[in-house]
This record gives C-alpha cells, structure tokens and sequence, in this order.
C-alpha cells in the first residue's frame, strides 16, 4: 500500500519504511485485493490539538486521528465491501483511497517513553491502529475493540514488529543494502538504477545491481546479479530480497523465472522514494514452471 507522507513533524526514515512496511501488512491481513493508498501526516501536539477541537470537539491533544474516506455498513469492514473500495478509486495514483491519519510525533516519543518499548514499535502500532479505522475496525463497543485489537496484534506479528523492535529489522536491513547497491548501478544507457539485496537462509546477505552494455542484450538486471553472486558462493535458499529504484520497480520476468527455480515462495520488497511495497514470488508469477513441472 502505498503511502503519502506529510512531514510537518519528521521521523527517522529507517521508522518511516518499517511504518511502510506495516502498512502493506495491514492490507494483507484485512484481505484486501485492490491496490490501496493512504495519506499520513507527522505533526505535533499543536496541530493534532487543532484538527481534534475541529473535528472532534475535543480541545487537547492525542497520539492518532484517522479519517476514512469509506462509510462502512454496521458490522462490516474493508474486506466485506470490495465495491465501496472502488468507488474510492483515484486515476492518479492507480489505487483506492482509504483516508487520512495524522500522528502526533512528540506524544508517539511521550509513550513509547512510558510503556517502555521503541519509537518504531509505537510508530507503527499508532500507524496501525488508524489504518484499522480505516478499514472499518472501531473500539467504542467492547466486542469490537476486541475485534480491532485482534487484527491489530496480527498485524504486528505480520510485520515482526515486537515490543522491542528498534529500525535494525531484517527487512529493514535489505531495503538499506538495497538502495546502497542501487547507488552502484552501471546503467548509462538506461539511466535507470536498480539495487537488490538477497536474504538467505544461512543469514547471509548478496548485494548487486544492474549492469547494462552496449549491446543491450547483454544487460543484466540487479536481482540476478545479486542471485548469481549468492549462488557462486553456494547459498541457493533465499526468502526475502529487497528491490530499490526510482520508480516502483517489481522484477523483469526472466529474474522472476531465475528467482522461482530456487525460492518459488520467496518475498519480494520493492521501494522507491520512501515508499515500499511487498507482494509473493506466487503472485508475480502465478502458474509458474519450475524444476518440479521437469519431474
């Protein structure tokens, strides 16, 4: 999912691609088929003081304010009502608009200070909890906060944000190298850089870029220089690699073909910008052939 950022109030940009990565959980786990985008704003006290009197009635400060941009039926959130969720659709950014959250930066540090755990656990907690409103989830009833809480704690796990989860996540890790190897990029005919780094199952990380030539043909994309590498240096299990460019860049279909012959369920991160988006190997190359269609 993505994100459209409003820093009145700015974060670390390691927290900010966690809350993005979140996000894109929190989509997956409402089941949620459709692209869908998000606008986010990062104030301070005065101003989330301000919208609250405004909209709410309510002259102090808080942590989240979310504002959906669906009414949703009694009973019913975002996954129940797929035709509501199309009528948000925005031409511009190919994707449905959910609504709005703004989060009070300086109460998020106030708390995460209080309960005892990190500034990115409490950032993407507080992101979460509006985009759970977003999607229909409210806690003014008992049986629905309890609801709420359920999906919240489930997107979490999903995103492996614990209680003491700091900005040093693997995938967080990845997406770093990733923009790092992007910066090595030989593409002087293309002028269009890509970086990719690898995870394997033995822990260890392959970096690589693309490497265009005057031939054309015989460019090679990131994901696969970083592939080869690893598999040069005998790791051939891989569950998560991270894509960095300019624009949103899923992999070609010959490095999704190299990627499906050794990992056919790994994870696929992209980020531009400071957007980041994930989908499966399974749902970029449904159908697929691989070594087992050989048997």
């Amino acid at each position: 999912m993505k994100i459209e950022w409003n820093l009145q109030y700015d974060l670390d940009i390691a927290i900010r691609t966690q809350m993005s990565i979140a996000a894109e959980k929190a989509i997956q786990c409402e089941g949620i088929l459709i692209p869908c985008f998000i606008q986010v704003c990062l104030c301070d006290d005065e101003t989330i003081a301000c919208i609250n009197q405004e909209y709410r009635g309510i002259s102090s400060s808080t942590d989240v304010l979310s504002f959906p941009s669906i009414e949703y039926p009694s009973g019913m959130t975002a996954s129940c009502c797929e035709q509501k969720l199309r009528m948000e659709y925005d031409d511009e950014n190919k994707a449905c608009f959910l609504g709005d959250i703004f989060i009070s930066v300086p109460h998020l540090r106030k708390q995460a200070c209080e309960y005892g755990h990190s500034e990115l656990r409490e950032a993407c907690y507080l992101l979460i909890h509006g985009i759970c409103h977003l999607m229909g989830y409210d806690h003014i009833k008992s049986e629905e906060k309890e609801k709420m809480r359920i999906m919240e704690e489930k997107i979490l796990a999903a995103a492996s944000v614990t209680h003491n989860s700091t900005s040093h996540s693997i995938e967080m890790t990845l997406i770093s190298l990733a923009r790092e190897a992007m910066k090595r990029s030989y593409s002087p005919y293309s002028s269009y850089p890509v970086g990719a780094a690898l995870h394997c199952l033995d822990g260890r990380i392959f970096t690589g870029c693309n490497i265009e030539n005057a031939s054309f043909g015989l460019s090679n994309c990131a994901e696969r220089t970083a592939v080869f590498k690893a598999i040069s240096e005998g790791a051939t299990d891989f569950d998560i690699i991270a894509i960095a460019a300019k624009t949103k860049a899923w992999p070609c279909g010959a490095c999704r073909q190299v990627l499906n012959e050794f990992s056919p369920d790994i994870r696929i991160l992209v980020t531009w910008n400071e957007h980041v988006e994930e989908k499966s190997l399974h749902e970029l190359l449904p159908e697929s052939f691989g070594p087992e269609s050989m048997q």
